[in-house]
């Protein structure tokens, strides 16, 4: 962890936290007439769980790549038990998930940690759903059958299998140079939570257009339009430290990950709203669980991660 750039954006991180910081402390102490209080504590815990992310992948990208592997695995391990507490299963199930929790999860993650994308990007739409299917049947329970082992894949796909995705920037893509795997690994995290941010804070404009109003009345297209074209922006700022060696091809990602963490939070706030609850969990004290903190990130992993792997492939015959 020597690239003086890696830090740099790392360090930019860190001012913004601390200037959000400030800027929420000093909300809370206006008039309730200025500033809607119930927003303010909105953002105090996104900013509380940012804070978190922030200091374990700052901490996990330090000590290097096994670290940064395992620290989304664990980040896996708790959204995927966060999913199925959420979702509740029958008695039978419960050796199916013994090997979902002790066997699935850790393997996706040993394979993403040895490059090995033959397997990892399998294992689980594969091999595991026939092996849970099948584990599940020989427990000789047939109620919501279909109900219950979809609940269990879906956990598994969106919780361990898409977010693996994200490490496995830094494992597999092959560009000459590590420095450049961590920023892409960063670029992902910084853009999405980013997007994740501006577009609530596009959703507060006086004049609102709610997207889906049964399933989250705070997604608006304001907020969609708004932090989208925002953080397409702010990521084309940022094409000079990415190996695309194009602001075109930076912005265009930058929107891609945007409309794909829409596309996250949206469809994870489905599951919430049939389940009857607001929140997965609890991360930190008053405030949401870990899987809604990072929906929109497993969403955006896989995306990101194979129009990457698309451009990499495509530059020898664009060279040729």
């Amino acid at each position: 962890m020597n690239d003086t750039v890696t830090w740099g954006l790392l360090g930019a991180v860190l001012v913004l936290l601390i200037i959000a910081t400030v800027v929420v402390q000093l909300l809370r102490r206006s008039r309730p007439e200025v500033i809607n209080s119930e927003i303010v504590e909105s953002f105090s815990g996104r900013l509380r769980a940012w804070w978190l992310l922030f200091a374990g992948l700052a901490g996990a990208i330090v000590l290097g790549k096994t670290a940064t592997v395992v620290f989304f695995g664990l980040i896996s391990f708790w959204a995927l038990r966060e999913f199925i507490t959420l979702t509740p299963t029958r008695p039978s199930d419960h050796r199916a998930l013994f090997w979902v929790f002790v066997l699935c999860t850790p393997a996706q993650y040993v394979l993403v940690g040895y490059a090995q994308y033959d397997l990892f990007a399998i294992i689980i739409p594969v091999y595991a759903l026939l092996f849970l299917h099948t584990r599940i049947a020989f427990s000789n329970d047939p109620v919501r059958f279909l109900e219950r082992t979809a609940k269990i894949q879906m956990g598994l796909l969106i919780c361990v299998y898409c977010l693996s995705y994200a490490p496995a920037l830094l494992t597999t893509l092959e560009l000459g140079n590590d420095a450049y795997n961590l920023r892409l690994l960063f670029f992902l995290v910084f853009i999405t939570q980013l997007s994740d941010a501006l577009q609530f804070a596009w959703s507060q404009l006086p004049s609102r257009h709610v997207v889906v109003p049964n399933i989250n009345p705070t997604r608006t297209w304001e907020g969609l339009l708004g932090g989208s074209a925002s953080v397409t922006l702010i990521g084309a700022m940022l094409w000079w430290a990415l190996p695309f060696n194009s602001i075109w091809i930076t912005a265009g990602l930058s929107l891609v990950i945007s409309l794909v963490a829409f596309a996250g939070g949206i469809t994870m706030s489905a599951i919430k709203r049939d389940r009857g609850v607001k929140d997965y969990g609890t991360l930190v004290a008053g405030h949401t669980g870990v899987l809604d903190r990072i929906d929109s990130l497993c969403f955006a992993a896989p995306v990101f991660f194979h129009l990457t792997q698309i451009y990499l492939a495509l530059q020898p015959a664009a060279s040729a």
